[in-house]
């Protein structure tokens, strides 16, 4: 009797504690991965809409992204991270730290007016990437002009309101949890100088 007494109240407290986890995941997006996908947006933005905070080092750009410490260059980066071909030309290489177990790659080109963010790791990436995309400060810089579903993922386009020859198409998961632990995110935004 004194052992199923016991038992009952492990399996009770381990319901609460499952029960406050799924709350606290419900009340929002982790700040930390929010903060690094909104930082990649401003990175992306800045290099190629204000190559003057590039052209002379790093700094000045690195503190456009308000990321501070959290954003660094590497020398290269997986296969996973890399743009399209076409977009492989002459890249830049960012590390985001977001969480312990999570992050961002931003890509830039000093060739090529474009970025690319790959975003991989464990986390609650859907609801951070729907957070920043629906928040005002996206909302004010991006217009939405299509959205596609395929399989598990929702790929969304974008258009620059301040320049509208200036694309971005989001691609994450269509439902919370489809994708753990691998990669979470690619979005790739391009000026098309045609235009």
């Amino acid at each position: 009797m004194k052992f199923s007494l016991i038992r009952a109240r492990a399996s009770v407290i381990a319901l609460l504690g499952a029960l406050s986890l799924c709350a606290s995941s419900a009340s929002g997006a982790e700040p930390g991965l929010a903060t690094g996908f909104s930082g990649a947006l401003k990175g992306c933005q800045e290099w190629v809409l204000n190559p003057k905070s590039w052209v002379e080092g790093p700094e000045p750009f690195k503190a456009a992204t308000g990321l501070g410490d959290r954003i660094t260059p590497l020398s290269k980066v997986g296969d996973f991270a890399l743009p399209p071909p076409a977009l492989r030309q002459a890249n830049h290489y960012w590390r985001i730290d977001a969480t312990p177990v999570a992050g961002f790659v931003l890509v830039t080109s000093d060739r090529l007016p474009m970025c690319h963010i790959t975003g991989a790791g464990q986390g609650d990436f859907h609801t951070a990437i729907a957070s920043v995309l629906a928040g005002p400060a996206f909302q004010a810089q991006w217009e939405q002009t299509g959205e596609q579903l395929s399989g598990e993922l929702t790929s969304t386009t974008f258009r620059s309101r301040a320049k509208p020859t200036f694309g971005l198409v989001v691609s994450r998961a269509t439902q919370a949890g489809e994708r753990p632990g691998g990669v979470q995110l690619v979005a790739t935004a391009q000026l098309d100088l045609a235009r």
